[in-house]
């Protein structure tokens, strides 16, 4: 049985993510409705100097939702399999 204040492993916070630009502006414009427009997360992105490591971590990670590196779902998808 476990109780309601039963410790579980935290996973850290990559070091890139406190310097990410997507920590300063909200996940709203990472993690749009299906079929809404990426167009001002990948604009933000564009300005991130921490792009490259988001990219990586979403791919390591196999992240299948929302804007990372400045890539979309579809686009991942097709740097995985390309």
């Amino acid at each position: 049985m476990y109780s309601n204040n039963t410790l579980r492993p935290v996973t850290p916070v990559p070091s890139w993510q406190d310097a990410a630009l997507c920590a300063q502006t909200g996940g709203d414009f990472f993690f749009p409705e299906p079929g809404s427009s990426v167009r001002e997360a990948k604009s933000i992105c564009g300005l991130c100097e921490m792009r490259t490591a988001c990219l990586d971590y979403a791919l390591a990670n196999d992240e299948r939702f929302g804007v990372w590196g400045g890539l979309s779902e579809k686009e991942r998808l097709q740097l995985r399999r390309g």
